[in-house]
C-alpha cells in the first residue's frame, strides 16, 4: 500500500472513531472483511492451522492473530484505543443560569485549555432494558456539534495570558442548550430511537465522551502533518491493524490495541489486565508450548513519542531529538518505563535496515518524568520481550494533536517486513 492511500484510509479511521468502542468496533469490520474469524470468549475454541482470528473484550479492546502450523516465533504489536477527553459524568445534567450544560470528569492526563471554544459531540456506550427484558449495549455517536465550552472574555481575566489555571469541576462543563426543559434521558432514548431501537424500557448506565468535531487532515505547506484528535494512540491502532491485514496467514503475527492505558492500564480491558494472556494460553494450551512462544516472539510496543518541539527546545536532550518525518522512534529508558532493550532493539533496526527505513532515538531528559506506555506491562505480564517505538507527536494530548505525515507509512512498512 502506497503512503496516499495508507493516509486516506487514516483520516477515515480517525474520523470514524471518536471513542475507544468504535476504533474497535472500526477495526473489528477491517479484520472480518480480511477473512479473519471473529472469537468469543465465553464459547470453546476450535482454532484451525493456518487460520486468522480475532477477539474484543469490553467492546474496547480487540486481538488479532494468524495460527500458522509448527510456528511460535510470534511477531505482536501492542497499541491502546483509549485517548485522554472529557467524560460525562452518570448525572450530568447541570441546569443554571438560563443555559443547560453537562457535567464532565476528564480522562487521562489531557491538557484542558485546548478544549475551549471547539465544536463538540458525544459518543459511546448506552445500556438499557428493552420491551422483551433484554439487556442491550449500544454504541451511539450524535456527530452533530451539540455543545461547546466557552472561554472566560479577556475582559474579565486580565490574567488570561500570564498565569491561566483550570478547574477541573467548574470551568469545563460545556453548555448545551437554553431550553430548560431539556431531560437527559429523552435525549439517549432519541439517540437510540435513530439507530433503530425505539422499544427502550429504562436506560441504565452509558460511557459516553465529548469530542471534536473538527475533521482529521493534512496540514502544510506541501501537507507536511496530519492533524487529529486521538493520534495517541489511534496512529498506532490503524498501522497494526494494517500491519496484520497485509501479512500472509502463514507468518505468525498478532495485533492487541487495549483500552484504559491512559489510566494505568488496570483494567479487564487494560494492558494490566489478562486478555493477552487468556488468549494466548488459548492459542497454546501445552505449557511447554506457550513458554517456547513466549520465549521466541517479540512485542513491539506502539505509542506516539514526542517530537523536538521547535519553539521549546530545551525540553529534550540534545542528542534524542525526534524530528517528524525522519522515521520512527526508539524509545529508551533506564528504569524501565520503556521496555527496549539491545536485544530487541537491534531487532528492529535490522527489519527497520530491510526495507530501507530510518530510525531515531529518544531519551527523556534526565531531570524530567517518562511516560509510561504497555511495554513493560506486557513485559512483565506475560514475559515476552519487548521494544517500545512511536511516532512523532506535537501537541500530544490535546484535543487535536499533529504528527508527520510520512511516519506512520515507514512504521506499517516496518512491520510487515519485520524478521524474527
Amino acid at each position: 500500500m502506497d503512503r496516499e492511500d495508507f493516509n486516506e484510509g487514516l483520516l477515515g479511521f480517525l474520523d470514524a472513531s471518536p471513542t475507544p468502542f468504535h476504533a474497535t468496533e472500526n477495526m473489528a469490520a477491517m479484520f472480518a472483511n480480511a477473512g479473519f474469524t471473529k472469537l468469543d470468549e465465553v464459547d470453546k475454541w476450535e482454532l484451525e492451522e493456518g487460520a486468522k482470528y480475532f477477539v474484543t473484550r469490553n467492546d474496547s479492546s480487540i486481538i488479532a492473530f494468524t495460527y500458522p502450523k509448527n510456528e511460535k516465533n510470534y511477531v505482536m504489536v501492542g497499541a491502546h484505543t483509549d485517548s485522554p477527553n472529557l467524560k460525562l459524568k452518570p448525572n450530568p445534567v447541570i441546569k443554571e443560569h438560563g443555559i443547560v450544560k453537562f457535567g464532565v470528569e476528564p480522562y487521562g492526563g489531557l491538557l484542558l485549555t485546548p478544549w475551549f471554544d471547539r465544536d463538540l459531540s458525544l459518543a459511546g456506550r448506552v445500556s438499557f432494558l428493552d420491551m422483551q427484558g433484554n439487556l442491550q449495549d449500544i454504541l451511539i455517536n450524535v456527530k452533530k456539534s451539540i455543545a461547546t465550552i466557552p472561554s472566560l472574555a479577556i475582559h474579565l481575566d486580565d490574567k488570561a495570558n500570564k498565569d491561566k489555571t483550570v478547574n477541573k469541576q467548574t470551568d469545563i462543563c460545556p453548555i448545551l442548550t437554553v431550553d430548560e426543559e431539556f431531560e437527559f434521558d429523552n435525549f439517549l432514548r432519541w439517540q437510540l430511537d435513530r439507530l433503530g431501537y425505539p422499544d427502550v424500557k429504562e436506560i441504565y448506565a452509558s460511557e459516553l465522551s465529548f469530542y471534536d468535531t473538527q475533521s482529521a487532515s493534512y496540514v502544510g505547506l506541501r501537507d507536511d502533518f496530519i492533524a487529529s484528535a486521538r493520534l495517541d494512540n489511534l496512529l498506532s491502532c490503524y498501522v497494526g491493524m494494517l500491519s496484520i491485514c497485509s501479512v500472509d496467514a502463514s507468518k505468525p503475527m498478532l495485533f492487541i490495541a487495549s483500552d484504559h492505558e491512559e489510566v494505568g492500564s488496570e483494567s479487564t480491558s487494560g494492558a494490566g489486565g489478562s486478555f493477552l494472556e487468556n488468549t494466548l494460553k488459548r492459542m497454546f494450551s501445552d505449557y511447554d508450548a506457550y513458554m517456547q512462544m513466549t520465549r521466541t516472539s517479540i512485542m513491539i510496543s506502539a505509542d506516539n513519542a514526542h517530537a523536538i518541539h521547535p519553539n521549546f527546545p530545551s525540553k529534550h536532550d540534545a542528542k534524542h531529538t525526534p524530528y517528524m518525518n525522519k522515521g520512527v522512534v526508539i524509545k529508551v529508558n533506564a528504569n524501565q518505563r520503556y521496555a527496549s532493550n539491545s536485544t530487541t532493539i537491534s531487532k528492529f533496526l535490522n527489519s527497520a535496515s530491510l526495507v530501507g527505513e530510518t530510525t531515531q532515538r529518544f531519551v527523556t531528559r534526565s531531570d524530567m518524568g517518562c511516560g509510561s506506555t504497555i511495554g513493560p506491562i506486557t513485559a512483565t505480564r506475560i514475559g515476552i520481550e519487548t521494544i517500545d517505538v512511536g511516532l512523532p507527536t506535537l501537541g500530544m494530548h490535546s484535543i487535536r494533536e499533529l504528527a508527520g505525515s510520512d511516519d506512520a507509512h515507514s512504521l506499517y512498512k516496518i512491520l510487515v517486513a519485520f524478521k524474527n
